[in-house]
């Protein structure tokens, strides 16, 4: 596939038409530049949410990486039941979110990392999580098992020095992620996760309403829907 390359560039996988990029407002969160609008295939998102992850250990907040949620603006059509609801009790709602998750639309993330770690952190973590859903669910079989570990195993070798950039691609109407690591001086590493209840519960883990692992974003994309949903 060959880009434009006077008018877009590829970044963690993703066309990001320049001109555009310059002409528009960056959206920051936390210092880090998010475009509010991305094309992965054919259609813009609309940065309809973002935040960060952190933990606090003594009074002191560490952050790891902030958040960038892209979805189609017409996802709000698949949502109608709330609208008028304000964004707080959205935020609660993890029957709004579920709906959310299940539309038949395009949706991404875009994780920049603000504190660096091994990739093997990351993956430890990201297996935890998706692990204990899945058995929650009593979605937990072998196939699952297997999936999961090559996703760890390609986030093994990987180091996310500050700036490095994860995305996950999730298509409409199809249980797969296209995952897409990209940190500098090195070609993006790219993984396809073709598990659905994997994918369901990597989707859960960011975007999952009360258990999802970023408040902020949460709290944001709630925010976000509710005046979409005004409309």
């Amino acid at each position: 596939m060959e880009w434009d390359v006077l008018d877009d560039r590829l970044v963690g996988g993703v066309v990001v038409n320049i001109t555009d990029a310059l002409a528009t407002e960056q959206v920051m969160v936390d210092e880090i530049a998010f475009p509010p609008q991305i094309t992965t295939t054919s259609k813009p998102l609309s940065l309809l949410g973002h935040g960060i992850t952190d933990i606090e250990i003594h009074f002191l907040q560490i952050k790891f990486t902030a958040i960038g949620v892209y979805l189609e603006p017409q996802v709000a059509s698949h949502l109608q039941q709330w609208k008028g609801k304000p964004g707080n009790e959205l935020a609660e709602n993890d029957d709004f979110f579920e709906t959310l998750l299940s539309a038949p639309v395009e949706k991404f993330l875009r994780i920049v990392v603000i504190k660096e770690i091994k990739g093997s952190q990351y993956g430890t973590q990201l297996e935890g999580a998706v692990r204990d859903r899945l058995a929650a669910d009593d979605k937990y079989e072998e196939e699952e098992e297997q999936a999961l570990e090559k996703l760890v195993e390609f986030f093994q070798s990987k180091y996310f020095k500050k700036n490095s950039i994860i995305t996950y691609h999730f298509p409409p109407n199809s249980p797969t992620a296209e995952i897409v690591f990209s940190t500098e001086g090195k070609e993006d590493a790219k993984f396809k996760v073709e598990n659905g209840n994997v994918v369901e519960m990597i989707q859960k883990w960011y975007l999952g309403g009360t258990r999802g692992v970023s408040p902020t974003t949460i709290a944001s994309v709630a925010n976000s829907l509710s005046a979409e949903l005004s409309k």
